[in-house]
């Protein structure tokens, strides 16, 4: 069997985004900044990136405290939503209101979601090959992060649903080989200060 290595995924939410969805309003700005000085230490070798403009200026923000580290876009970072459960799939007690939740999916995003959520798991998920430990950023959304940490538990696929994430908050997984991966943090804000946090995130749902 070929050696492979350990791989740390660092997964962040782009910062806040302006209304008219274009770049990342001043907070945002602040949101990245500060994620970028939190990693400054970590030994990243890549920052990826989804296509959209909130991701894409956040991701650049944040490599500007980390030196000389490469910064790519990948389709697989995207905003897409996953996976479509069927209603057979979810709790009885909270299916209508999943359901209703996802009935905004547009065609382009049932069809192509799946398919781009299959390749994040296969480009970003598992030991890596070779002796080398390998850490990598990924700038995205929160539908992907809540993805790849149901992937990373095991969990049925619908449980994506209700993995929220903030604005700029860090989720760490970790995928060592011979072992199940492990969720080293999920949503941590602790480089936000207090009038930074919990941005994107329902309200009813802050601490």
């Amino acid at each position: 069997m070929p050696d492979t290595a350990t791989r740390h995924l660092y997964l962040a939410r782009h910062g806040e985004a302006a209304p008219d969805g274009g770049g990342l309003t001043a907070a945002g700005r602040r949101q990245a900044a500060l994620l970028g000085r939190r990693l400054a230490d970590r030994p990243l070798s890549a920052v990826h990136h989804g296509p959209l403009p909130r991701a894409a200026q956040t991701a650049r923000l944040v490599a500007e405290q980390l030196g000389d580290v490469a910064v790519s876009v990948c389709e697989e970072a995207g905003d897409y939503v996953p996976y479509l459960p069927g209603r057979d799939e979810l709790p009885a007690d909270s299916a209508e209101f999943l359901l209703r939740f996802l009935a905004g999916a547009s065609a382009e995003e049932r069809s192509r979601g799946p398919e781009l959520a299959r390749r994040a798991v296969e480009r970003f998920t598992g030991p890596v090959p070779g002796g080398e430990e390998r850490h990598e950023l990924l700038v995205t959304h929160a539908f992907l992060i809540g993805w790849l940490v149901r992937h990373a538990l095991d969990a049925p696929p619908w449980r994506w649903l209700g993995l929220n994430a903030a604005n700029a908050a860090l989720t760490v997984l970790r995928f060592a080989p011979g072992r199940p991966p492990s969720v080293v943090l999920l949503n941590d804000q602790s480089h936000l200060p207090e009038e930074l946090r919990w941005t994107g995130f329902p309200v009813d749902h802050r601490w």
